[in-house]
């Protein structure tokens, strides 16, 4: 192991290394960077200094980092509030990448070496609030930060991160960086949400559960459903058949595309899928006032509603089928250390497919774009060389 600042990191197309303290700027190494410069604007691709890691932070070169519609969200202004950033800024939150240095901090003992690939947990909690100490940091009720929309991001070909949430992976999985990136999110998310559902008992023989939106999330939501399921029907609702079909590729019995169909309209096609005008579960992963309304009326009596999606800032049910029939409604956000690392054991065990498509930070603005307008089908991932 070496000291961030006498370490060389391997990089054949810049300068040699990071410089050393007092040495001048012009040596300093430089790297490409999508960042922000202000909400609704476009981001810029530039030449700017490469992070020194802190005490207890280690240097990744970054290898993939995917391409979540929260980023699009980030940079047209849906979390100035709770998440307001300093520009120039850079995003980003899925990130996996190579150690290329360590801040003087980071123990001996975490036993991280050059060029170990890691994937990052993006939750950085303050460690000491309740939920903190109960394992969520994602959940941090203090001093919580979420990389990419504070700590600087992986939009970029070197990050600093906090070497405790840095978690190491296999040389054999390290060899598809572009099939890692996405689990910190599009993989953990879904998954910590189809555990609720199925802790609070609305899984199993005879039941039926829904993914609602296959984008990034829902194509592993619905692998979920079957993998946790224990026996309950999938069907998967999308507003394209293209994106159905990726449902099905991936496990869901079956599909219906509810573009401009009534709920009526739905439950008929339901019923005829599944001899069932109901659902018992709804796993939401698109979050508008649309979705939420429609999977609240196709739950049955004693049914629960997980959303994991953020596309509208508030949503509407009406109160007595709600109160009336006990349903639940549970908000589940991003996931914590331990769901990540479950989720990377399923892949590395062949347990999940991906739908992954990679893609260059040039390109940056124009993929932004087409999630926001919900033309993804799986996940974008920017590849670095």
């Amino acid at each position: 192991m070496t000291d961030a600042g006498t370490h060389t990191p391997a990089r054949a197309d810049g300068p040699s290394r990071i410089p050393l303290a007092g040495e001048s700027e012009a040596h300093v190494m430089q790297m490409r960077a999508a960042r922000m410069y202000g909400y609704r604007e476009p981001l810029r691709i530039e030449e700017v200094p490469v992070p020194e890691p802190g005490p207890d932070e280690i240097l990744l070169k970054v290898a993939a980092t995917g391409m979540c519609r929260s980023d699009y969200q980030l940079v047209d202004g849906y979390f100035e509030g709770p998440f307001p950033v300093t520009f120039p800024y850079i995003p980003g939150h899925e990130v996996t990448g190579r150690v290329a240095g360590l801040g003087g901090g980071v123990p001996r003992t975490v036993g991280y070496s050059e060029g170990d690939m890691v994937v990052v947990n993006p939750s950085w909690g303050d460690g000491t609030c309740r939920q903190c100490r109960e394992g969520n940091e994602q959940l941090c009720s203090g001093n919580g930060r979420w990389v990419g929309f504070g700590p600087p991001g992986g939009f970029a070909e070197y990050m600093a991160v906090e070497y405790r949430h840095a978690i190491p992976v296999s040389e054999d999985a390290a060899k598809a960086p572009e099939l890692l990136a996405p689990m910190t999110d599009a993989g953990m998310t879904p998954y910590r949400g189809m555990r609720k559902l199925r802790d609070a008992g609305k899984l199993g023989p005879g039941r039926t559960v829904a993914v609602t939106g296959i984008g990034g999330l829902g194509s592993y939501a619905v692998q979920y459903a079957k993998l946790l399921g224990s026996g309950a029907s999938v069907v998967a609702f999308a507003r394209t058949d293209s994106k159905l079909d990726v449902a099905k590729e991936n496990g869901a019995d079956h599909g219906i595309n509810v573009r401009g169909k009534s709920t009526e309209a739905i439950q008929d096609e339901l019923e005829r899928l599944t001899g069932r005008r109901t659902t018992d579960a709804i796993l939401d992963c698109v979050g508008s006032g649309a979705s939420i309304s429609m999977g609240f009326d196709l739950l049955g009596p004693e049914g629960a509603l997980a959303a994991v999606g953020l596309m509208s800032d508030r949503v509407e049910h009406r109160q007595f089928p709600f109160v009336g029939t006990e349903l639940s409604y549970l908000g589940s956000f991003w996931g914590n250390h331990l769901d990540l690392v479950e989720v990377l054991s399923l892949a590395e065990a062949g347990l999940i497919k991906h739908n992954v498509t990679k893609v260059k930070l040039e390109d940056i603005n124009k993929n932004l774009e087409a999630l926001g307008r919900g033309d993804v089908v799986g996940r974008q991932v920017i590849v670095f060389g």
